[in-house]
């Protein structure tokens, strides 16, 4: 694709047209296109792993001469695991989901014959850019899809054989629909990603997904909202009154089921009460799967020479910035703290407000946690790998914001849609401000509450 200013003004312009158009267009249609999205990978399976194994034999290549992170690669893989069922099962997921649009989430009288109705509508034009995974066209087309946005898709450069074939097949599958084709776009380089982030005119939000040198130079470079998170750099402290089976089981599975994932723990912080007690029995659980531990001081002494001996390759002293990096393996920095309040600060200080944990069995001290911790997940003797749109039953995710305003946490369906004011008069003459205030004969405002599931008309 030409990566011309003009041309690429010219994708932005069609998909604000195709967002447009598809407004006039039943939703029942969106659920539509969906099933047969879905049919659609079903029939070119072969082609589209194909296309995936020349991603992975080229950035294999890539890794080995160190220009391409492992943990990118590990992403990037289609063809192994369940990823390729759990991508098509997502679609069905979000096609059975309720329309988040249309919904009321306010409704008043304002006076006799006028009403006010506050109804959940579709953003407009997304921009979604992301790195290595290629299921991420299909989950966030799905996503659009059904909450009503039109979408412009960028993969990574190692993913780019992967993504075309999946985005060909989505733009195939809605050629079969009433909705325009373009309602999905795909486009390739990061010439036209730089020209995109100028289209303020017609693109109304950008999530980026990927590594934290992405998200921030997307966020320096557009005037356009950006929504998602720089860093996945999750915490997970052992209370005084943790339980040793619980503590064992969740770090274990918050740091090794997947290690470059956004919600795989980076940190753990340890009661100074369990340093002789449970935190050997952890440490050791966590040496015997790989894991390299970054200890400090307090932690690294409680393992005693003997561990320190056994595992002398994946044990060492933590540096300052361990505790502020977003690993991606099997790499975990360990503190030790002297209070639950302790381990609060810390976290607020040196986390990302991705997901953070508590292991305890104080009902206390988990009421405290959630309360104190200022992250978008905050989490009471559960992995942080919990952290996740389909796990959470959203159907997936078009991403994770750790930011405060709209959508927080996995964002799915409802962190997509926004919301319009609609106000109908009834009256024979319609209604007018100048015949209400405080004078004689002025009308009054009633603002009695209507109970309304959808617009009446």
């Amino acid at each position: 694709m030409s990566t011309t200013s003009t041309e690429t003004e010219t994708v932005a312009k069609t998909a604000r047209a195709a967002f447009e158009a598809s407004q006039l267009i039943d939703s029942a249609e969106r659920t539509r296109a969906l099933h047969e999205i879905r049919k659609e990978l079903e029939a070119n399976k072969d082609s589209i792993l194909q296309a995936n194994g020349e991603d992975m034999t080229h950035a294999e290549v890539e890794a080995a001469a160190g220009r391409l992170a492992r943990s990118l690669v590990k992403r990037l893989d289609l063809r192994t695991g369940d990823k390729w069922d759990a991508m098509l099962q997502g679609v069905s997921d979000i096609a059975a989901l309720p329309d988040p649009t249309g919904a009321i989430s306010y409704a008043r009288e304002l006076h006799d014959d006028l009403e006010l109705y506050r109804v959940s509508c579709p953003i407009g034009v997304l921009l979604v850019i992301f790195e290595a995974r290629p299921e991420v066209v299909v989950n966030v087309a799905a996503l659009a899809l059904k909450s009503g946005n039109a979408v412009i898709l960028k993969g990574g450069r190692e993913s780019a054989r992967t993504a075309a074939a999946l985005a060909r097949a989505i733009q195939t599958a809605l050629a079969r629909t009433t909705l325009p084709s373009v309602f999905v776009q795909a486009v390739e380089t990061r010439a036209e990603v730089a020209a995109l982030l100028a289209q303020d005119r017609y693109i109304d939000l950008v999530i980026p997904r990927g590594s934290n040198a992405l998200v921030r130079a997307i966020q320096h470079s557009t005037r356009i909202p950006v929504m998602g998170h720089a860093d996945g750099l999750c915490a997970i402290y052992l209370d005084a009154g943790a339980d040793r089976e619980k503590a064992l089981r969740v770090v274990l599975d918050a740091k090794v089921d997947y290690p470059a994932a956004c919600n795989a723990v980076e940190t753990l912080l340890v009661h100074e009460r369990l340093l002789g007690t449970i935190w050997p029995d952890v440490a050791r659980t966590l040496l015997a799967a790989d894991v390299r531990l970054l200890c400090d001081g307090p932690t690294l002494s409680a393992l005693g020479p003997s561990t320190a001996a056994d595992f002398a390759t994946h044990v060492s002293p933590a540096t300052p910035d361990a505790y502020t990096t977003e690993h991606l393996s099997l790499t975990l920095a360990v503190r030790a703290v002297p209070s639950l309040c302790a381990a609060i600060a810390h976290i607020n200080a040196h986390g990302s407000h991705h997901t953070d944990c508590i292991v305890t069995e104080s009902a206390e001290a988990g009421r405290t946690f959630v309360r104190g911790v200022d992250s978008a997940g905050v989490f009471v003797n559960a992995s942080t790998r919990f952290a996740d749109g389909f796990r959470y039953g959203f159907g997936a995710e078009v991403g994770i914001s750790t930011g405060r305003i709209h959508a927080r946490g996995p964002v799915g369906l409802e962190g997509l849609v926004t919301y319009k004011y609609v106000l109908r008069s009834q009256g024979a003459d319609g209604h007018v401000v100048g015949e209400f205030g405080s004078g004689q004969g002025k009308r009054q405002y009633t603002h009695q509450p209507i109970d309304a599931a959808e617009l009446p008309f």
